[in-house]
């Protein structure tokens, strides 16, 4: 081949059209950076207070922005170097309005404006890097209004460095003003801190990150599904720039063939389990169904779920639910309707002091699993014990029951029971009385809740089970009563109609005498002078020549009824 044969081989007409250069990617954090103060999502109290300090003329020589990682500190630094440096054809002073861009911005922007200096004091951390700043700040600037110094991370300074620095923020020229940025604040010293106008930059809100996100995902006609948005809002805790970069992993998931980015794979790209099956776990955990909670943990795992991040999302769930318990209609949960249905139905059929237990327990098997070398093993010992602690009773519930059982018991005297054949149980009551006296709490509630009697006979007990009722509680209930009394029962739970169980007898009787209260006329009276005031509880009166004597309900006595839930 000779030389001259190269350029047609060369030749670009041999390939088609030569491809145009394409431009390279702006990653999402770069390219949605906030160009404005009005861009800023979540730190509203912030720019206002900067507008009204402009507008007043009372600058501060000193701002200390504080804040997670992401959450915008340095963009904020340098909107606020451009609002003090903002000059344009109409404008020649300081001004929150930054559109459109003034002389100084784009430079500004870019940092590379002379009289903007940013300097990273995770690297530059010593005395000799600090006194270059100070040796400069005495001369005017070359272009702008004012010098501003940025100094990001300044929590790193050294001690000598944060020493040099002192004099000068308690005096600087008036062409001067510093900006300082950390996640640390309490590893700032407060002698820099009393010379700074401080600003707490907060974490954003998943919902108005979620939306956020949303907004961009349309600008970049890459459709994401809300719930996957969800998901990243709630893995970025707080942070745009987090969230950002995880959206910007999110949108390559896209399925070739179209379509939106589902929840499933987003879930997949961070490592989480699915919510709803998580959920499901924990309803299991609730029921204290051990052996399902365990499938569950075991299936997630093999799927590739971290045991950590699920017990994670379990505390999630449980907070969730405590806050919908706590606030009902004002509580904001995020995610699809059955989500939120999940939600409320967990949060309506625990108590406060369930859940507040639950959390308890989980928060401790985080740090277990954590510290344990097998994080799945801790991960399913905790489940365990959870799911056992699951059917104790709610602490008023097991105080009111605790009591009642000393009571029954003081009332029979202490040669009760000790009749040959076992005990005498003429009633369904003696049955539940003698589940209290015996300390079986967990068979007590259960008995008092599920239970409506059809037949009660010597040996056989039919009933119509209430909703929710434990599948083996005519299991448990035939072995009790085995061991007490000797024989063998026959317990059926196949009645279609029973009477009221005795826990929903209770609640009626209480019903029944709040109603005979209410109607009294001093009670009808304060009622209507106090609209939120509700009768809580009913006691009886004290035999006569007895005097009565206020205890407070927590500690109130058997013969004071009030609402379980109290």
């Amino acid at each position: 081949m000779s030389e001259d044969d190269v350029p047609a081989l060369l030749d670009p007409s041999l390939f088609g059209e030569a491809p145009k250069p394409r431009e390279a990617y702006l990653v999402l954090a770069r390219k949605y950076r906030p160009s404005r103060f009005e861009d800023l999502i979540g730190q509203d109290a912030m720019v206002r207070t900067i507008a009204n300090s402009f507008a007043l003329g009372r600058i501060p020589q000193a701002y200390m922005l504080t804040g997670v990682r992401g959450v915008g500190k340095t963009t904020t630094a340098r909107l606020i170097a451009r609002a003090l440096n903002y000059e344009s054809e109409t404008v020649r002073g300081p001004s929150i309005r930054l559109d459109p861009p003034g002389r100084h911005c784009n430079a500004i922007m870019a940092s590379s404006h002379p009289d903007v200096f940013e300097m990273d004091a995770a690297s530059r951390t010593g005395i000799n890097d600090v006194r270059e700043i100070l040796d400069a700040v005495r001369y005017a600037p070359v272009m702008a209004r004012k010098k501003v110094y940025i100094i990001d991370e300044v929590h790193m300074l050294s001690t000598a460095a944060f020493n040099g620095l002192l004099k000068t923020l308690e005096e600087p020229p008036p062409h001067v003003v510093f900006i300082f940025a950390t996640t640390e604040i309490r590893k700032v010293p407060v002698t820099v801190l009393s010379r700074c106008q401080r600003f707490d930059l907060k974490r954003i809100d998943p919902g108005v990150l979620a939306a956020h996100l949303k907004a961009i995902c349309a600008k970049e006609t890459v459709p994401v599904d809300d719930d996957g948005l969800a998901l990243i809002a709630r893995a970025a805790e707080g942070s745009v720039r987090d969230a950002l970069s995880l959206l910007d992993q999110a949108m390559v998931q896209k399925p070739t063939g179209g379509g939106a980015v589902g929840a499933a794979q987003i879930r997949d790209m961070l490592g989480l389990a699915d919510r709803g099956r998580t959920l499901a776990l924990l309803e299991a955990l609730a029921n204290g169904d051990a052996a399902a909670a365990l499938g569950e943990l075991r299936a997630q795992y093999d799927a590739g779920a971290d045991p950590s991040l699920v017990l994670r999302d379990i505390l999630d769930i449980l907070h969730e639910a405590a806050r919908a318990q706590a606030l009902g209609g004002a509580a904001k949960i995020i995610g699809g309707a059955d989500w939120v249905a999940g939600i409320k139905a967990l949060a309506a059929r625990l108590t406060p002091a369930q859940l507040s237990r639950l959390w308890q327990m989980g928060l401790k098997a985080l740090d277990e699993v954590g510290r344990a070398p097998d994080a799945l093993a801790a991960l399913e010992m905790a489940l365990i014990r959870i799911a056992a602690a699951a059917g104790l009773p709610p602490p008023e519930e097991a105080a009111r029951l605790l009591r009642e059982a000393a009571g029954a018991s003081a009332a029979a005297g202490p040669d009760a029971g000790a009749m040959g054949g076992g005990p005498r149980l003429s009633a369904f009551q003696d049955v539940v009385a003698l589940a209290a006296e015996e300390r079986q709490v967990n068979l007590q509630i259960d008995l008092e809740r599920y239970v409506r009697v059809s037949r009660f006979a010597s040996g056989e007990i039919v009933f119509a089970p209430a909703p929710g009722m434990p599948e083996d509680l005519p299991l448990r209930l035939g072995r009790f009563l085995k061991a007490a009394t000797g024989e063998t029962w026959r317990i059926s739970a196949e009645a279609a109609i029973g009477e009221q169980s005795l826990a929903e007898r209770r609640k009626a009787d209480l019903a029944r005498q709040k109603a005979e209260i209410a109607a009294h006329p001093f009670v009808a009276e304060a009622l209507a002078a106090f609209p939120d005031a509700r009768i809580t509880a009913v006691r009886r009166p004290p035999p006569v020549g007895e005097t009565a004597k206020i205890v407070p309900l927590r500690h109130a006595a058997p013969d004071l009824l009030q609402d379980e839930d109290e």
